[in-house]
């Protein structure tokens, strides 16, 4: 085939049973954007379709662009959607070559394997993706391309940053409604890959095999000064830990009048030991940072190894809260909770005024380190992708019903963000049009918790 070709890379919705935050923050497929970015346009034509935001289904597409290659990005939530999407595709066609990628086909390739997927990347997606291209000019028909899953046979794991920046634009259409809570419009960069930290629960690390790879400070201060948007999520697995580099980060937006207000994750470990940084950052527009809290109890973040205390917690909160920065608290919630330790996680964060909470169930995905630990106690088929979602309940309970233990969830979750205090606060800090309408976006959460409570399932 020597003609240009015709792409299309596709971000699937997720599926109606998955308890989505699509409610409250839609962020831009950055990974699809770095597609776009690094490949050659004199070699084809690319299409981002975002199916979160589009209501046609994926043949109208098929048949407006008539692509050659499809590729489309998956969580563990969207395999049952992905591989149902890529049947419907081979409907249509059966000449245009499907492939997935993502970070839980990096992870658990063998979860994509369908008649109807011809390439499951797993190693080095953007380096893969465009020998895929290559293959499909030449008319080479082989399945063996380096980077492509095949039962058996080893790869290597993402390493580099050797690639192009995202192409933003591709994403034009859409950009407006790019966004994250009250960060809003919101674009996304990434500075590093992967985490160098051991948290047994932990997907991230998984995907560079628990190694750490940052990328050149100067590098990233050009993408940022590309990049429209004023709002920031830096979706590093972890942005806080090296203070000699944040200090670089600091100097870089000075040198260059960068001005902008970032969403970051951080460790609660490191804010409390790193207080000068902190402040530092702040005043070049660090504006909020996700922390996972984890636990109100000792014992679970050992358990966790997180290597961390609720001393650490304690501080990291009162640092962000004394230079103004806002803290989205992540915590973990075991199947061995009782009615007395929600009570306490309520009492926890009220006391140290806290606003927003995200409470997960345990969940250990497959491919993690704690996965074979609790494989004997999970409640939900592995083929319940949809249910894989840090939402639903997939460990058994042992001091109370799945519907009571979906119940406790949801209560606490409501008596903490909910308080006269926290709304009238939110309400002076983001304006009542963004409250009302984080508001109403996560009443649809609530339903559909409300649903598990009424179905006790």
């Amino acid at each position: 085939m020597s003609k240009r070709l015709s792409i299309l890379l596709v971000r699937p919705k997720p599926p109606k049973e998955t308890i989505g935050l699509q409610h409250v923050m839609i962020c831009e497929p950055l990974e699809l954007e770095y597609l776009v970015g690094n490949i050659d346009k004199n070699k084809a034509s690319v299409e981002i379709i975002d199916m979160i935001l589009e209501k046609k289904p994926i043949e109208f597409f098929v048949d407006k662009y008539k692509p050659h290659i499809i590729g489309m990005t998956a969580y563990i939530t969207h395999v049952g959607v992905v591989k149902e999407m890529a049947k419907a595709i081979k409907f249509v066609s059966k000449d245009i070559i499907t492939v997935v990628g993502g970070v839980h086909a990096e992870v658990v390739p063998e979860d994509f394997v369908s008649n109807y997927i011809d390439y499951i990347i797993c190693s080095k997606p953007i380096e893969t993706f465009l020998k895929i291209i290559d293959k499909v000019i030449s008319g080479e028909d082989t399945k063996d391309i380096e980077g492509t899953y095949i039962e058996g046979k080893k790869y290597i794991r993402s390493s580099s940053f050797n690639i192009f920046h995202p192409d933003r634009e591709a994403v034009s259409k859409y950009r407006k409604r790019y966004y994250y809570m009250f960060h809003n419009p919101c674009a996304l960069i990434k500075t590093s890959l992967g985490c160098p930290y051991k948290c047994n629960f932990c997907f991230c690390k998984e995907i560079t095999g628990g190694k750490y790879y940052a990328r050149q400070l100067d590098d990233v201060m050009k993408e940022l000064e590309s990049i429209k948007e004023r709002e920031v999520y830096i979706v590093d697995d972890d942005f806080l830990f090296d203070e000699d580099r944040l200090n670089g980060f600091c100097d870089g937006l000075k040198e260059r009048n960068i001005n902008k207000r970032f969403l970051v994750y951080g460790r609660a470990d490191f804010i409390a030991s790193h207080e000068r940084i902190i402040k530092r950052l702040s005043r070049y527009g660090l504006s909020a940072v996700i922390v996972g809290i984890e636990s109100v109890r000792e014992k679970d973040l050992k358990d966790f190894n997180k290597r961390s205390s609720l001393e650490n917690n304690e501080k990291a909160i009162k640092i962000l809260q004394k230079y103004g920065i806002e803290l989205y608290a992540t915590m973990i919630l075991k199947p061995d909770f009782t009615k007395q330790d929600f009570k306490q996680i309520e009492d926890y964060i009220i006391g140290l005024n806290v606003s927003f909470v995200n409470l997960q169930p345990l969940t250990p995905l497959p491919g993690t380190e704690i996965y074979n630990d609790y494989k004997d106690k999970i409640l939900v088929s592995r083929k319940d992708y949809a249910m894989w979602d840090l939402a639903h309940i997939v460990l058994k309970p042992e001091y109370m019903s799945i519907r009571q233990y979906y119940y406790q969830i949801i209560k606490t979750y409501a008596r903490i963000v909910l308080r006269g205090d926290n709304i009238i606060k939110m309400l002076k800090k983001y304006g009542i049009k963004e409250v009302v309408k984080m508001w109403w976006g996560s009443q649809f959460v609530t339903m559909q918790y409300i649903k598990k409570i009424i179905r006790g399932r």
